[in-house]
């Protein structure tokens, strides 16, 4: 299970605001299993989508309406009730047409769309979070092309929603939610410190963990046990170091044995020596009440580094801060070449699979409008990804987060979802070994490149 997948299923649904969860023209296109291009789409052009379906495939029920299947994992109310509403709506205008809603949890779906893509038969539309797995369906050509369809809309949606699912320049989904990883923080407790502002650059993050430690604080609270949460630090420290496009070039060539891997691990080894997390944390889940949200949400660290579903989770663990919760961005490390800008992320999107009825992008269509966004934002609890959405979102803490991603320079998915799931789960475990002491910065590298080359 992914970094973004354990988080949602923690959540039990709050996890999938993306989220994850947006950048602009400056953004480098991110090829094959990484995120690509700077186009992105609010709605699918019913014409557009039609002429690349093929009617001939529709099945009908008794009473004559097409039947269109859309699977999703909205397992829990808010979204799962907006999510049947939407259906209904769409069929009280078409009539001739049947929505049949497949919800699925989350490791179930998974399992579920291995098989059929398998056997190269996928559902009409279905949940996608890009990267790696949504790459190996388009190579299997069981995915439509929307780029035609999509391209009207490229300046309607926030632009960091579409990056997970264009590849080589064409787009293969459309994004229902986006979001980010950043620091949450505990306001009083950075008060009790002594520290004034959040750290911008690594340097001062690295001098607030030695101040919150001196007085008596937990800096940092993590999910050791997990691994993902881990990661993060890991990945961000990356992309920060090699930028966007140091990133696509590693993955392109199978290499994260470069400098700027290796740094990205010094960096972080760094930070172990400070040690900054809570005790027992290499044994700490994420969501349980002893683990690393309910830490936080306890008051009992002063920082995380996790998605824009922290805030609930903090809540439901533990009892939440309220108005002293913070939010600010990963810091930039000196000399690097990415900006504190460039954003670490992913959200959820439908795709449709090629030879679906031309219904499919007709709901598809009615489900991207900014009227139907601001509906997923509040009622369903989503991130917004149409600008004029945006408006509709009232909590103060997704507001900061949304915000992050209005300002984004440069976006990079999940690194276990934007890779092959081996590669994922290497940096996973390798990330997790280098925290924990037993293995140093160049052996995560060469253990990383090692499993991307066998792929």
């Amino acid at each position: 299970m992914s970094a973004f997948d354990r988080a949602e299923a923690s959540a039990s649904g709050a996890a999938s605001r993306a989220p994850s969860a947006a950048p602009s023209a400056s953004l480098s296109a991110l090829s094959r299993r990484r995120l690509l291009g700077v186009a992105s789409a609010a709605g699918l052009g019913v014409a557009g989508l039609s002429a690349c379906s093929d009617s001939g495939s529709a099945t009908t029920d008794s009473k004559g309406r097409t039947v269109v299947e859309w699977w999703n994992i909205q397992t829990a109310d808010p979204s799962k009730s907006v999510w049947r509403q939407r259906a209904k709506a769409f069929e009280a205008e078409r009539p001739d047409v049947r929505i049949k809603l497949v919800t699925m949890e989350n490791d179930a779906y998974k399992s579920k769309m291995t098989a059929l893509t398998s056997s190269g038969k996928l559902p009409d539309i279905y949940h996608t979070w890009g990267g790696g797995v949504l790459q190996q369906q388009i190579d299997a050509g069981l995915v439509e092309d929307l780029t035609s369809a999509v391209k009207p809309w490229a300046d309607t949606l926030i632009t960091a929603s579409t990056e997970a699912y264009r590849f080589d320049g064409k787009t293969y989904a459309v994004p229902f939610d986006i979001g980010a990883v950043g620091f949450w923080y505990n306001k009083a407790l950075f008060a009790k410190a002594g520290i004034k502002a959040p750290p911008t650059v690594w340097s001062d993050y690295l001098d607030a963990v030695g101040k919150l430690s001196g007085a008596g604080i937990t800096p940092i609270a993590l999910a050791g046990k997990e691994k993902w949460p881990g990661m993060y630090y890991w990945a961000y420290l990356a992309l920060r170091i090699a930028g966007v496009e140091g990133m696509q070039k590693a993955a392109d060539a199978k290499d994260f044995t470069g400098a700027d891997f290796v740094k990205a691990g010094e960096h972080l080894k760094e930070l172990v020596a400070l040690q900054p997390f809570q005790k027992g944390f290499l044994g700490a889940a994420y969501s349980t009440p002893t683990g690393e949200a309910a830490a936080m949400g306890n008051g009992k660290a002063a920082m995380e580094l996790m998605g824009q579903w922290a805030p609930v989770v903090q809540a439901d663990a533990g009892k939440g801060l309220g108005k002293d919760l913070g939010f600010f961005p990963f810091p930039a490390v000196a000399g690097g070449r990415g900006a504190v800008t460039d954003v670490f992320g992913g959200g959820g999107g439908y795709a449709v699979r090629k030879g679906a009825p031309e219904a499919a992008a007709d709901f598809l269509k009615f489900f991207m409008t900014a009227e139907s966004d601001r509906i997923l934002v509040s009622k369903g609890s989503m991130m917004p990804v149409v600008k004029e959405a945006t408006s509709a979102l009232t909590d103060r803490n997704l507001k900061a987060v949304s915000d992050t991603l209005g300002k984004a320079t440069g976006f990079q998915l999940y690194l276990d979802q934007a890779y092959p799931p081996a590669v994922g789960q290497e940096i996973n475990d390798s990330v997790a070994a280098l925290i924990a002491g037993s293995k140093s910065p160049e052996q995560v590298a060469r253990s990383v490149t090692q499993v991307a080359k066998s792929q």
